[in-house]
C-alpha cells in the first residue's frame, strides 16, 4: 500500500471518527442555550459596558465564526437581514444602523421561552414559538420566533439562524 493512500485512508477514519464522536444536538441542550440567551439579554441592558456585554453575548451564542448566520431581528424594517456581527452588534446596543436604537438596552428584567416545537437533526436543531421580554414595569413584549442551531468544533450550540418578529395584528 502506498505512503500517500494509507496517509489518506488515516486522515478519512479521523475525521469519519471525529464527525461520528460528535454529540448530537438535544432537547435539553437547545432549552439551556434559549435560557442562557435570554438571561445574556437582559444582562446586556444591566450592563455598564453594554458593547463589551453584547459583544460576549453575540460570540457565545451566534455561529458567526463558524459560518453563515441569517439573522432577522424583531425590530428591523429598513435594514431587515444582519449578516454580520456588526451589525447584529448594531441592532442589540443601537450603534451604526438608523433605525437601530438598542434592543437589548430596554432593559428587560427576564425572557420566557414558548415552544412550539423543537426539531434535532444529528448536529443541527430547530424551534420555533414565542418569547416574552418582561420590561421593567413587569409588561410582557411577546415575539414570535425561529431559532436553527449548531454546534461548532467545540461542542457549543450557537445559533445560526434567527428570525422574529412582532405578532400579527389585523387593521
Amino acid at each position: 500500500m502506498n505512503t500517500l493512500y494509507s496517509t489518506s485512508i488515516g486522515l478519512l477514519s479521523l475525521a469519519t471518527a471525529a464527525s461520528l464522536s460528535a454529540a448530537p444536538i438535544t432537547v435539553a441542550e437547545v432549552e439551556a442555550a434559549q435560557k442562557a440567551w435570554g438571561d445574556g439579554i437582559v444582562k446586556i441592558g444591566q450592563a455598564k459596558d453594554a458593547k463589551a456585554a453584547a459583544v460576549a453575548h453575540i460570540d457565545k451564542f451566534y455561529a458567526f465564526d463558524s459560518g453563515t448566520v441569517l439573522f432577522k431581528p424583531t425590530l428591523a424594517s429598513v435594514d431587515q437581514f444582519r449578516g454580520t456581527e456588526k451589525e447584529a452588534l448594531s441592532y442589540f446596543i443601537g450603534q451604526d444602523m438608523k433605525e437601530d436604537n438598542g434592543f437589548a438596552l430596554a432593559p428587560y428584567t427576564n425572557v420566557r421561552w414558548e415552544n412550539e416545537g423543537i426539531i434535532t437533526d444529528g448536529d443541527s436543531a430547530m424551534s420555533m414559538g414565542n418569547y416574552f421580554f418582561t420590561k421593567t414595569n413587569g409588561e410582557e413584549v411577546k415575539v414570535e420566533y425561529s431559532f436553527g442551531y449548531m454546534k461548532d468544533d467545540e461542542g457549543n450550540v450557537k445559533i445560526n439562524l434567527h428570525h422574529s418578529s412582532l405578532p400579527y395584528t389585523p387593521n
